[in-house]
């Protein structure tokens, strides 16, 4: 992981999963009628749009969005994206990726960003998380979360990252679990002064749809950082991409594989990690929002989680990935394709080495290869409960 003689004294991954289980904790605070009602932001919209999903997403003028309240971005302006890194390879044929809120033709007006509206459950959630993370949560706090994940080992200094992903709607047992696919690309240690932006797309508290969702954090979680634009810091510049939205279609089993590509990158020039989704930049967060990050990575993770509750005292029947073990391969197990990195010539270098973690393999499993076609990749997933997984 760190190359500098750092190493965080948890893992990347897991660290995560303590501030999500900090903001499950709260779901059940509200009544579910006031739990349930999208909460309009105090942002002016000039349109609202009605997703078949039920998300009201608003358009907001780009320079008022949430981003340029945070006191160091205050004044500006969004930026220009700028040049992407060399060595890009040509974008597969796998089906493309939309989100539900476009299904009817609507989008937001050129010079606005959609914006999702979140329920008052939501919103505890963030301000639990925001409020501190559990003091001495170093000794065991991950027990009810799962993963299946790789972790870059090769001992450099990363400026991005690039994969691609196939996206599936996984079975989500019970309101206070979930199932994601995600990378993690840090600098720092826990719980000292960890940097993390990570994106991905996750299946929420038993919603059906997955989502696409970016978080981000200066200072392991203490105080910066959210999901998606919940706070002062991501700058959107894109008016068609929705963070936090459902995606759809999905991948089917024995069928069609819908797939994304997810690019991070850091510019050379201003500094700032940039984000590109599916070949739309959806926009940056500045640099001056971190302080290692600022610099560089250090460590570079890929993979799954789910969070299991043990209801009952058996094991959750939640699934990873598409639900099925990795060992079954294409078309029907989740995959992450050619994994990259960027160096610090701006450009994609792919992954050598992956180093595989998987906790309760026999509920979920990750298995890697290598090929011309695919590059570094790894296949990931599993059912939970069965007869091996008790």
């Amino acid at each position: 992981m760190a190359s500098n003689g750092c190493r965080p004294s948890l893992p990347i991954h897991a660290i995560v999963s303590l501030v999500l289980l900090l903001l499950s904790a709260t779901a059940t605070c509200l009544p579910a009628s006031a739990a349930n009602s999208p909460k309009q932001s105090n942002k002016p919209s000039l349109k609202t749009v009605q997703s078949p999903d039920g998300d009201l997403i608003d358009c907001v003028p780009s320079h008022l969005q949430p981003a340029f309240d945070h006191p160091k971005l205050k004044g500006l302006k969004p930026l220009e994206p700028p040049v992407r890194p060399q060595g890009r390879r040509a974008k597969s044929m796998a089906g493309s990726i939309t989100q539900l809120w476009t299904a009817s033709g609507e989008t937001c007006p050129q010079g606005t960003v959609p914006i999702r509206r979140t329920t008052e459950e939501e919103a505890l959630r963030v301000r639990k998380h925001e409020r501190k993370l559990v003091e001495g949560a170093g000794e065991s706090p991950f027990t009810n979360h799962e993963y299946a994940v790789g972790t870059v080992k090769d001992g450099n200094l990363y400026y991005g990252v690039e994969a691609t992903y196939n996206v599936w709607a996984p079975a989500v047992a019970n309101t206070d679990e979930f199932s994601l696919s995600q990378f993690w690309l840090s600098s720092g240690t826990y719980p000292n002064d960890l940097n993390t932006i990570e994106v991905g797309w996750q299946v929420l508290y038993g919603q059906s749809y997955p989502r696409f969702f970016i978080y981000w954090t200066a200072d392991a979680y203490k105080s910066t950082g959210c999901y998606d634009l919940e706070c002062a810091g991501f700058v959107q510049t894109d008016n068609n991409i929705v963070l936090g939205g459902s995606i759809s279609p999905t991948s089917t089993y024995n069928g069609k594989q819908i797939e994304v590509e997810i690019l991070v990158w850091k510019d050379p020039k201003d500094g700032n990690w940039w984000l590109e989704w599916d070949s739309t930049v959806v926009g940056y967060w500045p640099s001056s929002l971190f302080s290692l990050l600022a610099d560089n990575a250090t460590s570079v993770q890929f993979g799954g989680e789910i969070v299991n509750k043990g209801h009952s005292g058996v094991h959750t029947t939640t699934r990873m990935g598409s639900g099925h073990f990795p060992e079954e391969g294409y078309r029907r197990a989740a995959y992450t394709r050619n994994l990259q990195v960027v160096d610090a010539t701006n450009t994609l270098v792919p992954v050598k080495s992956l180093s595989l973690t998987a906790e309760r393999p026999n509920c979920y499993n990750i298995t890697k290869g290598v090929n011309s076609d695919w590059g570094m990749h790894f296949f990931f997933g599993g059912p939970g409960r069965s007869d091996v997984c008790p």
